[in-house]
């Protein structure tokens, strides 16, 4: 039956879904999920169609002006999705659809790239070759190269080829006797790569039980639980991801891999490109450092059904894939999954309830899960597979600690690298092996602080220093972006007193240079990681042996696998372990378990020190034995004792403006609203300064939330904020399942 209205959401903050008529020419083409252009008030709009009434109540509707794009661009089952997160996630789902379809699809600005192709028009004899050069010898030339063409190739690429120009190649074409044909061509990001195929390795017991249960997953998916791979590190998690998509794709079926950043995708996608090199398109990637046009193309690959396998960010978790039967999220602990603007949604929950609407497969895998994910796999909610030994039966990495209390008592100032640190990677530099050191913390000095008055340079819009970065000789702030120049005296006293405190990954490359004059050091972080292929470019050389030390943040922490690294070396274990954040710890086991999981992955035993000042913390303990389970049941126990998750969901309001009196006394009057509001069984904390109280030149202030029906909470915040008539300048923003506590 031919639609007569359509009820959309259009792409503007308004909370509100229109209903507009279908005229005649368009019912046969349009459905749920479509995109259209429409009128509003005196415009034109772009908006996606939610649902097809038969009826609508609505005065004065007008049709529909255009369909954008023939098949709807979004699914009727992404849709119930979206809706679900507007419910969860507290916040409107125009908010939502924004996450759904990327930019460059929403706007519909950037089309096909096109380019020129030539084509013989019919079999070139050598007389016509002859009979032209005597007329002109140049087009002759060219047209004897293009005679032994066997198919049509890009202009562009011809003239490069031969060396000709573009008006002798229109003169032919003006002749009849060549035909210029203009083409849709993909921009794809790794046309210049070359992927050799690979086939299945051999699976060990562990992983072989591993993917079989995976495999009776893809057959009973209406029923089947997430899983949880709680697999060591090098215990060959990635063989079975592609084995099991093998086999989804030979059921029929399409795949997600969602990987935390884009840090890891390049080693990533040369792996899955590699064992599905057979068929180039199969594997779609998507990314933050992708182009407009090179994500319209791989968006549209993946829609169109060409693409059957896609990579990427947690973006990805959306990709509008048919078929779909296994979303696999890998390291699903990692905190880069969680978004931090609206809607605030983290991925690996995302990706669990996609896969129980589509009734596909999900599998979240890790070396430490997230206590959130583990105690639902000890409860019965989740499946858990273990992977306990490294494939090859590679030996776990040994963890030395290195206390730098001591350091300091024998040095008065304790040193970047701890004496036993550096003996090790002498030792590695006479065996030619390589070795990692890990810090996370960018820039060369992390304060510039008056030895005269004691005064730091603030960032003057955040509650934090100013961080030297040497390479640019200025004072940057890695919060909101600002920059100053390093003043000659210190502002406050007028001294020339000023000096460096603190390190980061610039200063730690600096001394290791200093130290190991004969070894090439390379530092990764975001500040030496700006070209697009400088990433690739680093990795490839460390794996090629010609890097033996690379120093780096975060962005070296996980994922990576280099059987020539021996050594890895943390140079200050403490960075992330005293935040006022309930999963300070957590992190910081998970963090130190990661990066010493680089370590051996080779023929030869790794070693990995661990540089801190609390040596006896449960998070460092537990990581230095491996015992995951150990340090769960520790951790578990504090969370029940003070009602955090997995216990009860958390849901962090926060309240800005840049008048401090105005921000204070909005959260205030919203603690005192949700009190009327919120039953007995939901835990309301008071309206306190953030941790970090001034961000990007905003006062900021926090209300904590905690209980265990979260749909019934964040309904009641959301109705809560509805009514409450805050002032222009104060914004409240609602974080439902919280990350960050700062």
């Amino acid at each position: 039956m031919k639609p007569n209205y359509v009820r959309v959401i259009i792409d503007r903050a308004i909370q509100r879904e229109f209903d507009y008529s279908v005229p005649e020419t368009l019912a046969e083409r349009i459905g749920i999920g479509s995109r259209v252009r429409v009128p509003f008030r005196d415009k034109s709009a772009l908006a996606t169609v939610l649902a097809m009434p038969e009826h609508s109540d609505a005065k004065g509707i007008r049709p529909i002006e255009a369909l954008v794009g023939e098949a709807p661009a979004i699914s009727e089952s992404l849709l119930e999705l979206a809706k679900w997160m507007s419910a969860y996630y507290c916040c409107p789902l125009e908010t939502v659809m924004r996450s759904l379809l990327p930019q460059v699809i929403r706007r519909a600005e950037v089309g096909w790239k096109k380019q020129l192709f030539v084509q013989p028009l019919t079999k070139i004899d050598s007389d016509k070759i002859d009979n032209l050069r005597k007329r002109a010898p140049r087009q002759a030339e060219l047209l004897e190269a293009i005679a032994k063409l066997e198919k049509p190739m890009p202009a562009a690429q011809l003239l490069r080829k031969t060396s000709f120009d573009n008006q002798t190649l229109r003169a032919l074409a003006k002749r009849g006797l060549i035909e210029l044909r203009e083409e849709a061509v993909e921009r794809d990001p790794h046309a210049e790569e070359q992927f050799i195929e690979t086939t299945n390795l051999e699976l060990n017991p562990e992983q072989a039980l591993a993917l079989n249960k995976i495999t009776d997953a893809l057959a009973a998916s209406e029923t089947a639980k997430p899983i949880l791979l709680h697999g060591v590190t090098g215990s060959g998690k990635t063989e079975i991801y592609l084995q099991a998509i093998r086999i989804a794709l030979e059921r029929g079926k399409s795949a997600i891999v969602l990987v935390p950043e884009i840090s890891l995708t390049p080693q990533t996608v040369e792996r899955f490109k590699s064992r599905f090199a057979e068929a180039h398109e199969v594997v779609a990637v998507l990314h933050s450092h992708l182009s407009e046009g090179e994500r319209h193309d791989e968006w549209h690959k993946i829609h169109s059904g060409r693409a059957r396998i896609v990579i990427g960010a947690r973006s990805a978790v959306f990709a509008p894939l048919k078929d779909l039967g296994l979303i696999i999220v890998d390291e699903e602990h990692e905190t880069t999954y969680k978004q931090e603007e609206a809607p605030r949604y983290h991925a690996r929950d995302v990706a669990v309830v996609r896969a129980k609407i589509e009734k596909c497969a999900v599998v979240l895998g890790s070396a430490t899960p997230s206590l959130e994910s583990y105690y639902n796999a000890t409860t019965g909610k989740y499946e858990l597979l273990a992977l306990t030994q490294r494939v090859d039966h590679q030996r776990m990495p040994l963890m030395r600690i290195v206390d730098l209390r001591q350091e300091r008592r024998k040095e008065k100032i304790a040193p970047i690298l701890s004496e036993k640190l550096s003996q090790a990677i002498a030792d590695r530099l006479e065996k030619r092996e390589q070795t990692i050191l890990f810090l996370n913390r960018r820039g060369f000095s992390t304060s510039l602080l008056c030895s005269n008055c004691g005064e730091a340079r603030n960032c003057p819009n955040c509650s934090v220093a100013l961080t030297f970065h040497r390479h640019m000789a200025r004072l940057s702030c890695h919060l909101c972006g600002h920059t100053a120049a390093v003043p000659k005296k210190c502002p406050a006293c007028g001294k020339d007193a000023l000096i460096y405190a603190g390190f980061g990954t610039e200063k730690v490359e600096s001394t290791v240079s200093h130290l190991f004059p004969k070894a090439n050091v390379r530092r990764m972080d975001a500040d030496s990681m700006t070209r697009k292929e400088a990433y690739r470019e680093t990795l490839r050389n460390f794996r090629t042996g010609k890097i033996d030390i690379l120093v780096g943040t975060q962005m070296i922490a996980k994922g990576l696998h280099f059987p020539n690294v021996t050594l890895v070396g943390i140079i200050n274990a403490d960075l992330a372990l005293h935040l006022p954040d309930f999963r300070a710890g957590e992190r910081t086991f998970q963090l130190l378990t990661q990066v010493a999981g680089r370590a051996g992955r080779g023929e030869t035993a790794g070693e990995v020190f661990v540089q801190t000042y609390t040596p006896f913390s449960p998070s460092i303990q537990f990581a230095r034995h491996h015992d995951f389970a150990g340090y769960f049941e520790q951790e578990l126990e504090f969370r029940e004792r003070c009602d955090f998750p997995p216990f009860k969901h958390a849901i962090l309001i926060t309240v800005r403006s840049a008048h401090e009196g105005r921000a204070k006394l909005s959260a205030e009057t919203l603690v005192r609203r949700l009190k009327e509001s919120l039953g007995s069984e939901f835990i309301l904390g008071d309206a306190t300064a953030a941790p970090l109280e001034k961000l990007q030149g905003q006062f900021r202030f926090h209300i904590l939330l905690r209980g265990e029906a979260i749909m019934r909470l964040s309904r009641l915040v959301r109705e809560t904020l509805d009514k409450l008539p805050l002032p222009e300048d104060v914004v409240a923003t609602v974080d439902v399942d919280p990350y960050q506590l700062l």
